[in-house]
């Protein structure tokens, strides 16, 4: 059962075929990056005490779709799962916007479907009505425009990650994935993934590196300038890998001695900054020309900036909780290539791993046309508290707070958080003096926490 679905952006496991979850999970995908809705067993691949019927999904699938405006299509298949027959529905991305019959327009969000407030489906309204550009053809380009040598590498990628054969010629998985439209020719996603020479045209999808010699854009004899730059062009895997070991090459290497022991770390934690060059490539809004991704190394940080606003409904301060792809057929070639370990994970790990080799955490800023992520190194060789690895994202950004401004109150807390509950805020400062890390001063409305 697993082999089936290992090329599913996301999967949801429903034991009996309910209308209702039904409709919840199609909406859900639909409004997101699509998925599988895998019904009869359990996410073990367990059969349901009460085995599911062709006849009764069907009757359950009509049901679902007239919970939903409008209309989602769908479409299911059978397979054997451990002691019996099981079903999987699909549900591809939506370029509409679709909600359920009751008025909750839901998103899916990790393991739950999870309504949006007005502010985000006025968002998520609008990053639909833009229209799917990644599956439109590309002016001037034709089949010949694909790289064979590249194509052949996806195709078996994506067969060991599937653990089966692929079925079908290579033309019939690249339109499939949405490489190629149903005439043959190759869409942006696919020029972007396949292409021999992409940015012949699509010029704003290459990358520039630029390694300064201070924490200020000058050379190193004070004028403006640099000390190093370099253009990476190619199809996408090919930026990752060259953007990858450019800035491996012009990363320094420190010594970290705690106990006895000396261990030698890059400036930054690897699986950062690979985080943030690949949500760079895969989520930056390639209809916007005459901007490429750049990424930039300072003495002090590393900032990676991606062209486009923060898609859909995403904002800095939901960047950790949420998830939605402005490309997801990029994201899912991408996965496909390895470079995305697990979908909607890597945020908070490259905000974890930050942390624990003792750097503060990524600083995300969010403007209309842009987005950065910014890496700030330490050099000071410290090792990061124990207590520290085990926080959130909210509690860093509290501490950050603290160690800024000398003491939080459950008012600023608040406003760094303005899309968490009150209560949710207080169990986070609560875990931190349990942990021993801040004091509680004063009572009631005058409290507030500081550093212990």
């Amino acid at each position: 059962m697993n082999e089936l679905l290992l090329s599913e952006p996301l999967t949801t496991y429903l034991p009996e075929a309910d209308p209702t979850l039904l409709a919840e999970a199609m909406v859900a995908f639909a409004n997101s990056d699509g998925g599988a809705i895998v019904l009869g067993v359990d996410e073990a691949g367990r059969l349901s005490d009460a085995p599911i019927h062709g006849e009764e999904l069907e009757g359950a699938l009509l049901a679902a779709e007239q919970r939903c405006r409008p209309v989602i299509p769908t479409g299911w298949e059978q397979f054997e799962a451990a002691g019996g027959p099981a079903f999987v529905v699909r549900v591809a991305r939506s370029p509409e916007l679709h909600a359920l019959d009751d008025g909750r327009v839901l998103i899916r969000a990790g393991a739950e479907n999870r309504p949006l407030t007005g502010e985000q489906i006025r968002l998520l309204a609008a990053t639909k009505s833009a229209g799917d550009f990644e599956s439109e053809a590309v002016a001037g380009a034709t089949r010949a425009d694909l790289d064979e040598e590249i194509v052949a590498e996806y195709l078996q990628k994506r067969q060991s990650r599937r653990r089966r054969p692929l079925s079908g010629t290579a033309d019939e998985v690249l339109m499939e994935v949405g490489a190629l439209t149903a005439q043959g020719l190759p869409t942006v996603a696919g020029l972007l993934l396949f292409g021999t020479a992409p940015q012949a045209l699509l010029p704003q999808s290459g990358l520039v590196f630029v390694k300064f010699i201070g924490t200020d854009p000058r050379g190193s004899d004070g004028q403006a300038g640099y000390g190093r730059r370099e253009e990476i062009n190619g199809p996408l895997a090919r930026i990752i890998e060259n953007a990858w070991q450019l800035v491996h090459e012009e990363m320094s290497v420190g010594a970290v001695v705690e106990g006895l022991e000396r261990e030698e770390r890059l400036e930054y934690p690897p699986f950062a900054v690979r985080e943030a060059l690949v949500n760079a490539v895969c989520h930056r809004d390639y209809r916007l020309r005459g901007r490429r991704i750049e990424m930039r190394m300072f003495s002090d940080r590393m900032e990676v900036i991606s062209p486009g606003g923060l898609p859909g409904f995403i904002t800095v301060d939901n960047i950790v909780e949420e998830h939605f792809s402005r490309n997801p057929r990029l994201v899912a070639g991408v996965f496909q290539w390895g470079y995305i370990e697990e979908l909607g994970l890597g945020v908070d790990r490259m905000i974890e791993t930050m942390v624990q080799e003792g750097h503060p955490p990524p600083h995300f800023k969010a403007r209309p046309h842009a987005f950065t992520v910014t890496l700030q190194n330490r050099r000071d060789g410290k090792v990061v508290p124990r207590w520290e690895s085990n926080m959130n994202e909210r509690q860093m950004r509290a501490l950050t707070h603290i160690r800024e401004s000398g003491s939080i109150a459950n008012r600023e807390y608040r406003q760094l958080c303005p899309d968490v509950s009150s209560e949710t805020l207080r169990l986070d400062l609560a875990d931190l003096v349990g942990k021993g890390v801040l004091l509680k001063i004063g009572a009631k409305k005058g409290t507030y926490y500081i550093l212990k």
